[in-house]
């Protein structure tokens, strides 16, 4: 959700990257995120705004095994009424971590909008993020911007908050941080976790035993023994939360 990831970038525990390396602070411990313990999972989640239901989400992890390789592809859609659909598609090198494509498209729907679409097609390859962004307009029109800038070794993208925030190295007190980038604006940020103490929670999915991780102006709870995932999100005030219902099989999707 582009209005999620906002929260997450427009907080001060996410800097630009020139920003975090001359600010002459201490730099924080290394975020590592395991991809080979996120678990073959659909899940599926409510939307809630000031306790009110106002929409949907199903996440889901395909493994796929290939000949020299293995990925994982995380594949996302979304409703929030009435302010936007979305589809999320990112593939990710299951025994690297590195991110090899994200494919999103948001359709917006607010009246005091011109915008009604937004969307990017971007691929990693060869220490490089390469393709289109596309914005559409009320009248019609759709605006295309070619893309391409360094992606260095290590850099994540700054979705992996939701798609891999659960299979981070991050334990109670820690502070940790990793170059990002984020898709949106064509920039690079630093995503940091910060870790706060362990607790139980119910969601209608059920009980779980998580560990808080706090990232800009947002909270997840991810499961501290497996299956991994991420049960719970809020911000920090509460406003907005979106909760686990269920989780089921894989459906396959075309390759």
């Amino acid at each position: 959700m582009r209005w999620l990831c906002f929260l997450l970038l427009a907080s001060p525990l996410l800097v630009s990257a020139a920003a975090a390396q001359t600010s002459g602070q201490p730099r924080p411990k290394s975020l590592q995120f395991d991809i080979a313990q996120v678990p073959a999972t659909r899940d599926s989640f409510v939307f809630r705004l000031r306790g009110e239901e106002r929409g949907w989400a199903v996440w889901q992890y395909e493994i796929r095994r290939l000949e020299t390789t293995q990925e994982v592809v995380y594949s996302a859609t979304s409703e929030f009424r009435p302010v936007e659909e979305e589809r999320l598609r990112i593939v990710v090198d299951r025994l690297t971590g590195q991110p090899l494509s994200t494919f999103h498209h948001i359709d917006l729907f607010s009246p005091r909008s011109d915008t009604v679409m937004v969307e990017h097609d971007l691929e990693v390859k060869r220490e490089e993020i390469s393709g289109r962004r596309r914005v559409g307009t009320r009248s019609g029109g759709v605006k295309i911007t070619p893309v391409s800038r360094p992606f260095a070794p290590g850099t994540v993208l700054s979705d992996y908050v939701f798609l891999a925030g659960a299979v981070s190295n991050a334990m109670p007190g820690d502070s940790l941080a990793v170059p990002a980038y984020k898709e949106f604006d064509d920039s690079l940020v630093t995503l940091t976790f910060v870790a706060e103490s362990p607790t139980a929670i119910d969601v209608p999915a059920g009980r779980f035993d998580v560990l808080p991780l706090r990232s800009g102006g947002f909270r997840i709870y991810a499961t501290r023994t497996g299956p991994r995932r991420v049960v719970k999100g809020e911000t920090l005030e509460g406003g907005f939360a979106f909760e686990l219902v269920h989780s089921g099989p894989v459906v396959p999707t075309a390759q």
